[in-house]
């Protein structure tokens, strides 16, 4: 089993995920997608030599299942020959299983068809995989039950189970804006900084920018600045584990104040410095100094 060297830069990285319908594959891929694998559904068996060819840019998870035309388990049994033996590829078999008796309740729940008995009953369609599939089972090298796992469960498992070592694989976005131009669409905490001292109307700070040392300077000495950010930090530190462990992947935090230009921008840069010294992986955007910065171009080029 290879997980103990899944370092992705020791070699090209591969995941073949496998299963019976309705044990979480598709789950499970998108977990790998979000950890930076790129990520393949339903691939036939006969391109995937193809596929692996070149070297691979960014680890690579593909979904291997009897739902394909050209699916054979003795096809699939000697590409995982093949990859097990060749020393390029860091290599896992991910086999994801669940008893017959609960996925025959998950299809009657959903009404699906099964797709290896659309004209007849899920249960025959369950039962037939099942059997279909008992040589790979055998030899997968990581095997999960989903039985009891929600799709939050079964998507930490993942991120325990191939995440780098280390790593936190949540993506935090942090950004800065102007009330006036309302709040950015899609981000989860927003905090207001417009209780602070403002440095527009110091006529030494208003053309600077929250990221110039006298405009930081200025917002720190605010009495009540200390206390604020640590609130906020220590909020973000506590949530940031609970949401990884709930299987969110992305969060994004917003600090806004009047122009956009000042307190917002210091609290933001304050934040995300803080983060990634934890580890945390963090990008950072400013929206109204980059819209400041495309007008001023756009003047320029006139």
């Amino acid at each position: 089993m290879s997980l103990q060297s899944s370092a992705l830069s020791k070699s090209d990285r591969l995941v073949l995920l496998t299963g019976p319908s309705g044990a979480g594959r598709s789950t499970a891929l998108r977990a790998l997608e979000d950890l930076g694998y790129e990520a393949i559904d339903n691939m036939p068996i006969s391109l995937v030599s193809r596929l692996v060819a070149a070297p691979l840019d960014r680890p690579l998870a593909l979904v291997l299942d009897p739902r394909n035309r050209d699916f054979a388990v003795n096809a699939l049994l000697a590409l995982v020959e093949e990859f097990s033996a060749s020393p390029r590829f860091d290599f896992d078999l991910v086999y994801l299983d669940c008893p017959v008796t609960t996925l025959i309740q998950r299809y009657s729940e959903t009404r699906r068809r099964h797709p290896l008995s659309p004209d007849r009953t899920a249960r025959e369609g369950i039962e037939l995989e099942a059997r279909l599939m008992q040589p790979v089972r055998m030899r997968a090298d990581v095997l999960v039950e989903t039985e009891s796992m929600t799709p939050h469960d079964l998507r930490a498992h993942m991120q325990r189970l191939f995440g780098q070592p280390g790593a936190q694989n949540m993506q935090v976005h942090v950004e800065s804006f102007s009330y006036k131009r309302g709040i950015p669409a899609g981000v989860d905490l927003v905090f207001d900084c417009r209780f602070l001292n403002n440095p527009h109307w110091q006529p030494g700070l208003r053309l600077r920018d929250g990221r110039d040392p006298a405009v930081v300077d200025f917002i720190l000495s605010d009495t009540r600045f200390s206390g604020f950010f640590r609130r906020i930090h220590d909020l973000v530190e506590y949530l940031l584990p609970e949401y990884t462990q709930e299987g969110k992947t992305q969060l994004s935090i917003g600090f806004g104040c009047t122009g956009g230009q000042h307190r917002s921008v210091a609290i933001a840069e304050k934040l995300s410095n803080a983060l990634a010294q934890a580890g945390w992986q963090v990008s950072k955007r400013h929206r109204e100094l980059e819209r400041i910065a495309a007008h001023a171009a756009a003047d320029k080029s006139e």
